[in-house]
């Protein structure tokens, strides 16, 4: 299972992450990105990829 890492002082909620996550592990909430499911996570690493202010990482468990 992959350990997704949020930066919260880098992230800005944008849903960027969000939109593009083929496994809709990654959702917006009252204004602020959380985890879903993070045992779903295929380690594809989009929301890397995709994230303006590099507030993201994704670890092999």
């Amino acid at each position: 299972m992959a350990k997704i890492i949020i930066d919260y002082d880098k992230c800005d909620a944008c849903g960027e992450c969000a939109d593009l996550c083929p496994m809709e592990i990654l959702i917006i909430v009252n204004d602020k990105l959380e985890v879903q499911n993070p045992e779903d996570c295929n380690e594809c690493e989009v929301c890397m990829d995709v994230c303006p202010n590099e507030a993201i990482r994704v670890e092999p468990d």
